[in-house]
Formats: structure tokens, C-alpha cells, sequence
């Protein structure tokens, strides 16, 4: 049954976006396919986002929302370590929004919140503007890229892991590419394997190479 137009509100149309989103992928999202979601007709969508721009605006407003906020003042590696690991988290429940939380001309309040608080803890701790930028900067890139790759991997358990492996790794290919097979067989095959792993050991790399940047006191 079609929902009253007047029971809508904003947040519902964004909320509707996240979920076709989500379950359909970005290219779904049409103010058609959004009103589909919502149970009523294209033309009650444009009463609360005028066009497929501003419905991106605000889902990507609304992945920064559940991202969780470092605390200005705390310990910036403990801060950063804990707001990296949210972000990934997002972007898994989120994989199509990657692309686009960097995107928008017209970010949102919980997008411009997200980066002033992050800004803040940088600069609490004694990074400068420009150490700051450089840190967002590498910090971001590789979450973001750890998502994309993480997102794209042909497996997401031992068993299906296993099964790309045997399509992969014969003894054409050991013989053909050795460093390969030697990666795969001695770590990637190992029991317990798992890329996200992975994701600790680069962050860990980055906060320690950031922690040696010369820095005023907080």
C-alpha cells in the first residue's frame, strides 16, 4: 500500500536512497526507483530533494553521520586508529558510497561536522595545518583504497578462498610465477588467513610514519 505523501520527510527519502543503494547498487538509484521504495509517486520525491544530486548529497551526508568522531584531545593515534576502523566498517555496509564521500560541491552538516572534528584532533595534537592536510589526506586515501580492494576481492571466506586458489594454482603457475605460489601457499592459503588483517598492519605503518612528523605542543 502507498504511504501518505505528507508522512514524508527528508530523512525518510535519504533513508529509502541508503537502502536501494545498498541492496541494488548506486546506478539503481533513480528518483523512480526511490519513490518505488517509498510506496508512492515519482513527483511527492521532489517535494523534499529537487533532483538525483541533492539525493546524493544527502546518502553520502548520511554515511559520514555513522562514522564514528574522534575526540578532540585524546590521544590522536588512539582517535585516528578507532575513526579509521569506523570508516571501514561504513564502507562495508556502503561499498558504492567509496567513490563519492569526497564528491560532493554541496556537503552536508554531518559531512563538514566529520572533518572539522577530525581537523580539530589533528590540531590538538600538535600537527600543523599542512601536517594536518597531509595526514587526512594519506589516512583517507588508504582506507578508502583498502575498502575498494577489500570490497573487490573474489572471496570472502577460507572455503571460497580456497576455491580461487585450486582455479588459480596449478604446476604451470608454480613453476611460471614461483613468488606467487610461494605467497599464496606459505601465508594466503595458511589457516586463520584473512585480508582484513591486513588493514591494522597499513594503518599502523601510516600512524607510526605521522607520529615522527616534528609537532608543537597539543
Amino acid at each position: 500500500m502507498a504511504r501518505r505523501r505528507d508522512a514524508l520527510t527528508r530523512p525518510r527519502v535519504i533513508a529509502a536512497a541508503t537502502a536501494v543503494a545498498d541492496r541494488d547498487g548506486l546506478t539503481a538509484l533513480t528518483m523512480r526507483s526511490l519513490a518505488s521504495e517509498l510506496g508512492v509517486a515519482p513527483m511527492a520525491v521532489y517535494h523534499h530533494v529537487p533532483n538525483k544530486e541533492a539525493i546524493l548529497d544527502g546518502v553520502v551526508d548520511a554515511v559520514f553521520s555513522e562514522i564514528t568522531l574522534p575526540d578532540v584531545g585524546g590521544d590522536w593515534r588512539t582517535e585516528m586508529r578507532m575513526r579509521a576502523a569506523s570508516a571501514r566498517e561504513v564502507l562495508r555496509r556502503h561499498p558504492w558510497a567509496v567513490g563519492l564521500l569526497e564528491s560532493r560541491a554541496a556537503p552536508g552538516p554531518a559531512t563538514l561536522t566529520h572533518h572539522d572534528t577530525v581537523i580539530a584532533a589533528f590540531r590538538a595534537a600538535g600537527f600543523s595545518v599542512r601536517q594536518t592536510a597531509h595526514a587526512m589526506a594519506v589516512i583517507d586515501s588508504f582506507v578508502y583504497g583498502f575498502a575498494v580492494q577489500e570490497a573487490s576481492l573474489p572471496f570472502d571466506d577460507s572455503e571460497s578462498l580456497d576455491e580461487v586458489a585450486d582455479g588459480i594454482l596449478d604446476a604451470e603457475t608454480a613453476e611460471r610465477f614461483p613468488h606467487l605460489t610461494e605467497l599464496a601457499t606459505v601465508y594466503v592459503l595458511e589457516p586463520g588467513y584473512s585480508f582484513g588483517d591486513e588493514f591494522d598492519l597499513g594503518l599502523d605503518l601510516i600512524l607510526d610514519g605521522l607520529d615522527r612528523l616534528p609537532r608543537a605542543a597539543g
